[in-house]
């Protein structure tokens, strides 16, 4: 009986004692996890303040107790100003193109490289560097009174882009309007279905520019058929040769360019085509 006893009291010493070890150990762990904790935070910089919050946009009650709460998108408008901005720029360089010589002029050089038999020389950017220069040359007093009237003004902050975009256009008008042809200008108003204008103050630039550009294609090519003319017979003359002679095996072509160019040389063609041009212009 006494024996019993004495063990159970042992074994309840021996818990009591393993669970106050149990407890100071979790007190130990707590206590280093602690001071590790401490020492990440000391060694770590410190957070940056958060930014104050936004106010709400206001809310505006609309009749019946309903709230609308509206809440402004800058980026939107950016956004479309500068799309609105890349098609503007996209589209007026074609614009100006079509209200200048330049037509003229690219479609001439065009066919005087065809006629010399020749497909890529001078290349395309030759040709069109050449039409641009040319365009600026031959109309040279309407640029500069643009610049007077649209430009400078611009520039200056006496008017806005609108205002300076109606006034560079009148130096154009009267320009495209010397050199459009009345039948093309007249087949335009009636396409329109307007009624005949009483001036020429009155005539839109969707009925003056494409008629502009078919009286331009027309002139080119009356010019570029003139200058095809001497390379043609040239053509025609080789062949006959070379077909009397036999030489029916031999492409004229390899006869007839020699001297086509050997012909374009000597007459100075290049100069005398781009005289012939800026001429049909301010001539």
């Amino acid at each position: 009986m006494s024996r019993s006893v004495a063990s159970s009291t042992r074994a309840r010493c021996t818990a009591l004692v393993l669970l106050l070890a149990a407890l100071l150990a979790l007190g130990a762990s707590v206590g280093a996890g602690a001071s590790w904790a401490q020492e990440i935070a000391d060694v770590l910089p410190p957070e940056a303040p958060s930014p104050p919050a936004l106010p709400a946009p206001p809310a505006v009650e609309a009749p019946g107790g309903v709230t609308i709460s509206v809440e402004d998108d800058p980026g939107l408008s950016r956004t479309v100003t500068t799309v609105l901005l890349l098609t503007v720029a996209a589209v007026a360089p074609m614009i100006l193109l079509l209200m200048t010589t330049f037509t003229r002029f690219v479609v001439v050089l065009g066919l005087a490289r065809q006629g010399l038999g020749l497909q890529a020389v001078p290349p395309a950017q030759v040709l069109i560097g050449l039409a641009l220069f040319l365009s600026l040359f031959s109309m040279q007093t309407t640029f500069s009174e643009l610049n007077e009237v649209a430009v400078q003004p611009l520039l200056a902050g006496e008017v806005d882009a609108l205002q300076a975009a109606e006034l560079g256009y009148e130096p154009m008008r009267e320009f495209m309007l010397a050199q459009t042809d009345e039948d093309d200008l007249r087949m335009f108003l009636e396409l329109q279905g307007a009624d005949a204008p009483e001036t020429s103050a009155d005539i839109g630039p969707t009925a003056l520019i494409p008629a502009f550009v078919i009286s331009e294609l027309r002139t080119a090519f009356t010019i570029g058929f003139m200058v095809f003319v001497p390379f043609l017979i040239i053509d025609l003359v080789v062949a006959a040769v070379l077909m009397s002679l036999g030489m029916v095996m031999l492409p004229p072509i390899f006869v007839s360019l020699p001297l086509k160019l050997l012909l374009f040389v000597l007459v100075d063609g290049w100069s005398l085509l781009s005289r012939s041009l800026v001429g049909s212009v301010i001539g």
